[in-house]
């Protein structure tokens, strides 16, 4: 019951630190079911878990601990109870790898910001694969040991059964049983003496200060190499540039041999092979995830694997002695996205609006409440002069000068910053709709400046649907002819 899981880790809190929390927020939900909260007082901010599932709790901090004696930047466990499976982190903020690519992505692919920390996240991937593997006890692992038969078929029939089975495409179970065999007994015969990540992803890769932090890596078990890196390039909603991915590669391949020796071309044959598992495996939980238990944010992720699985085919590396299971996928790849799983998002909705405060604030039509308003009356007012008077937030006169004005300048990025986090954790939850406001006195000048201006940089930045509607526009003056 949800009452008493936050009276849990209240105590759990209160226990460490000596003092009950002053502020208790629970964050947004993963895809999984763990629960997770912030708690802070003073000037201590933690993060708190529950998670039902001892066992995954007990490998999550049991690999913290082996992580931690290697120096590798993990949250630190602070309380545990596991009794009532909870814990306490430290508290690595909300800025992670993912939602920084929308802001650093160019027409050329990401740049060197995002690329550094890319790279800085793979420097440290042999540590974990190679010197962490030495001293884990792989039987913590949970729920498999190792990346072995078991676990591979557990995701292979995952994708058949919560993706092939949903989305329409025609298959022959026996002869698809059949490839999946021969598909396991190839992806066995890679070396998988490794620690295995699994789920090593731009999602799970904080940034805090400049530096990456690593966490959810509790589905961690003993694997290959190449897996790890085919979950960070074939992330699919990251959508990585084909180019970049080949770069990040070639740079994961140069750290991995200061650790083991590498035969190149070796490794890079049965990569994406593993890139395949891998993408099957996600679009298993795509179709869990979003249609079963119906948490559409699943379900944006779709075209993007659909894409990454067409390039495979274009590249011919999908394996020969696997014929039906190479004709279901490239008719997966030939099929439109919204055709393969049902009810596809449509995507979030920013509506932008000025107003005048004579007429007061506009409701939000969406029916969710909410949203901003910002108030421009304290900026320069053009309206005030004559040449201005019937001219409009719109025109270039009024827009000219407005863009002189610092306090204009400032009032804007001021907003932008505000509205972007929300914009970014909208879209990763799902959500349809957000309303941002700016009012003045008359509605004609400022404000309708402000939501042009804000408009044009969202539409630019973000793939959303830009609404911008004008609540004075009748009470204009009829401009000069």
């Amino acid at each position: 019951m949800q009452w008493s899981v936050e009276k849990v880790i209240r105590e759990l809190f209160t226990n460490w630190y000596g003092s009950a929390p002053q502020h208790m927020v629970q964050l947004p939900p993963s895809g999984s079911n763990r629960q997770y909260f912030r708690l802070s007082a003073n000037d201590v901010s933690v993060i708190a878990a529950f998670n039902p599932d001892k066992r995954e709790n007990l490998a999550f901090l049991k690999l913290t601990r082996y992580f931690k004696s290697l120096q590798l930047p993990v949250p630190e466990v602070l309380a545990e109870e596991t009794d009532k499976h909870c814990y306490l982190l430290t508290d690595l903020g909300d800025t992670t790898l993912f939602s920084l690519l929308s802001r650093h992505r160019t027409p050329e692919g990401f740049d060197t910001h995002i690329m550094a920390l890319y790279k800085k996240a793979i420097e440290l991937l042999p540590v974990f694969q190679v010197d962490a593997a030495r001293i884990i006890d792989f039987n913590i692992c949970y729920p498999r040991h190792a990346f072995d038969r078991h676990s591979m078929m557990w995701d292979l029939n995952y994708f058949k059964y919560y993706f092939l089975k949903i989305s329409g495409v025609y298959f022959d179970e026996q002869l698809l049983e059949d490839d999946f065999e021969r598909f396991t007994e190839n992806l066995l015969r890679i070396p998988g003496a490794y620690f295995m990540y699994r789920d090593f992803q731009s999602r799970n890769i904080m940034v805090t200060e400049g530096e990456v932090y690593f966490i959810d890596y509790q589905g961690g078990r003993k694997g290959p190499l190449g897996y790890d890196m085919a979950s960070l390039l074939f992330d699919a909603k990251a959508n990585i540039p084909f180019g970049q991915r080949d770069e990040m590669l070639t740079y994961y391949m140069d750290c991995i041999e200061k650790k083991v020796s590498l035969d190149r071309q070796a490794f890079k044959r049965s990569f994406y092979d593993l890139v395949l598992m891998r993408i099957l495996q996600a679009l298993g939980t795509y179709g869990f995830r979003g249609g079963v238990e119906k948490k559409s944010l699943f379900l944006q992720s779709v075209p993007y694997a659909l894409r990454n699985l067409r390039w495979l085919i274009e590249q011919e590396l999908i394996l020969s002695d696997t014929p039906h299971l190479a004709s279901i996928l490239r008719n997966l790849a030939d099929t439109a996205p919204d055709e393969v799983l049902p009810t596809q998002q449509p995507g979030l909705t920013v509506s932008i609006c000025s107003f005048s405060y004579k007429q007061g604030i506009p409701s939000d039509n969406a029916g969710n409440g909410g949203g901003f308003v910002f108030d421009c009356r304290s900026l320069p007012n053009p309206g005030r002069q004559e040449a201005y008077s019937n001219l409009t937030g719109q025109d270039t006169g009024v827009i000219s000068y407005l863009q002189d004005k610092q306090q204009v300048n400032r009032f804007l990025e001021n907003a932008l910053n505000m509205v972007t986090p929300a914009i970014e954790n909208y879209l990763e939850r799902g959500f349809n709709n957000l309303v941002v406001c700016f009012g003045c006195t008359g509605g004609q000048h400022r404000s309708v400046y402000c939501a042009e201006h804000l408009g044009r940089i969202l539409k630019h930045r973000y793939p959303i649907n830009i609404q911008l509607r004008h609540f004075a526009e009748n009470n204009w003056p009829e401009k000069p002819t």
